[in-house]
């Protein structure tokens, strides 16, 4: 979950046009609008919005760009629209704007879901502009407590359990603190000092003194981490591709994006393999690979595709840090190839079920023919038997049930749906949108399977089904005029109780 504060705005709040062209495109959903008087409600126009905002702002002349606007992501699905909108709405209240005039919009049109928030800088009783001061710090703070609150993500004990790991060298406690998304600076006012900060945000000052190193070699626990290298390397692909991200380079707004002169350095440079994601996943050993720092290497260099020189081996079980040469020599372990991918596809295709090799060869064809521009490889999509979650499941089985029912052209596929047979004859349904792949069957049910594979049955079905219909609605048409012509039109039982009246009268 990230936090971001987008640059203050002038007293237009473009903020508002932005997400309502969202709206208005079908990629954004209007969740909360709070705070604003009656007269001002979902169906207000952005124009109505936008002048209500202004009308609280312009009393203060010294607030030149009163617009408040932040953007709350989650990882895929991770958070729905309605969690993130209440997320949204406690962060606010952390901001210290829960009392001010501000909208929350759900965008639905990349990869990660996400909610825009906007409303102005000065208070709408007092008139004062809201304290502004390491707004991006307070931020994070703000999220972070939010989500310490509704799902039990404490920080603070996260960071003292790393910092009871056992290391031998300050460089594995940097690796292991970055691995885990924090980073350690020496603190410029106590050169035997550190800094933690998460985020931007000092999380702890370390004195070198509380640092602890454990240089004992040769345990029982790092000869059994060789035992499980040497068997897993022969089970799951240990070919190892080059992850480029080069989001520093990108941002939420357009008139954000950095020039295209950027630092080709930007690029943060990572090395993945199958092998390293399921030693994690099974043993807690979580392997770090070490390259040159790219900030001191040309482009060209760093174009050349310069290999790490070692790697750092994290034991989560034992809590403690490894040079991994010391268990197994790197190019025994792992196998290097020139194979290049972007993060953002990487992590869309470690986000797929992928249970078989079969199922594997048939995302591989859909992927690569859904991202032409990058040579996707059998060895980087790994497998993942895990299932998704129910909800995501479920609207996975209703688009497709409602792409066969509604009898459109399934060979073609939509544009998130694809169906087709792979070599083992079994039919099987993929959802780009959602990271889904599994068997047809299972998915729609064995009665609309049948329908699918003999859709003359499922005609016949469906012409019964209207023949009946329409068989009904003659009979009952007629019985109504029966009844009609006859005089029966009223209930018998209305008319034995008029009879019975008229003989006690």
């Amino acid at each position: 979950m990230i936090v971001k504060i987008m640059d203050p705005a002038g007293p237009s709040f473009p903020g508002v046009h932005y997400n309502d062209k969202k709206i208005d495109k079908g990629s954004g959903e209007l969740m909360l609008m709070k705070n604003f008087p009656s007269f001002i409600n979902e169906s207000s126009s952005k124009e109505q919005v936008r002048n209500y905002l202004r009308a609280i702002s312009i009393g203060n002349k010294k607030v030149l760009k009163p617009q408040f606007h932040a953007m709350i992501s989650t990882k895929f699905q991770g958070h729905s629209k309605e969690e993130l909108t209440k997320i949204a709405e406690d962060f606010m209240d952390e901001m210290k704007y829960g009392g001010q005039p501000f909208i929350v919009v759900f965008h639905k049109d990349t990869d990660n879901n996400h909610v825009h928030l906007v409303s102005t800088r000065v208070d709408k009783n007092s008139g004062k502009k809201i304290n502004d001061s390491y707004e991006k710090l307070k931020a994070q703070k703000a999220l972070a407590r939010v989500m310490e609150r509704m799902y039990g993500i404490n920080d603070e004990e996260k960071l003292n359990k790393l910092l009871n790991y056992k290391i031998s060298s300050l460089g594995q406690l940097e690796t292991l603190l970055t691995r885990n998304g924090y980073k350690i600076n020496r603190n410029t006012n106590d050169e035997n000092s550190y800094n933690i900060l998460k985020n931007g945000v000092v999380q702890r000052m370390l004195s070198g003194r509380q640092i602890v190193f454990d240089n004992s070699k040769n345990d029982s626990r790092s000869r059994q981490i060789k035992a499980i290298l040497t068997k897993y390397k022969e089970l799951y692909s240990n070919k190892v591709f080059k992850v480029e991200d080069n989001r520093r380079n990108q941002s939420i707004l357009p008139n954000e994006k950095i020039s295209e002169k950027e630092d080709y350095s930007k690029i943060k440079i990572e090395f993945e393999s199958e092998l390293q994601k399921k030693l994690k996943d099974i043993f807690g050993i979580d392997i770090v690979f070490h390259q040159v720092d790219e900030k001191s290497q040309s482009k060209e260099k760093l174009e050349g595709g310069r290999l790490p020189f070692g790697y750092t081996l994290i034991d989560h079980k034992t809590l403690k840090v490894y040079k991994g040469s010391e268990i197994m020599k790197m190019n025994e372990l792992f196998e290097f190839t020139s194979g290049i991918l972007d993060k953002k596809l990487f992590e869309i295709l470690k986000d797929y079920n992928i249970p078989d090799q079969e199922q594997k060869k048939i995302l591989l064809d859909i992927l690569n023919r859904q991202y032409p521009e990058t040579e996707i490889r059998e060895f980087m999509l790994f497998e993942n038997r895990g299932k998704k979650d129910l909800e995501t499941y479920r609207k996975v089985q209703f688009e497709v049930k409602e792409l066969i029912k509604n009898n459109r052209n399934i060979s073609d596929g939509e544009k998130d749906i694809s169906i087709l047979k792979g070599e083992d004859g079994i039919m099987y349904a993929v959802h780009t949108r959602f990271h889904y792949i599994g068997e047809l069957q299972s998915l729609i049910g064995e009665k609309e399977y049948q329908k699918f594979l003999n859709p003359a049955i499922a005609n016949e079905t469906r012409t019964e089904s209207n023949e009946k219909s329409e068989l009904n609605k003659a009979v009952n048409e007629m019985l109504f005029e029966w009844m009609k012509n006859s005089g029966a039109s009223k209930d018998p039982a209305e008319n034995e109780l008029k009879k019975r009246r008229k003989k006690r009268r």
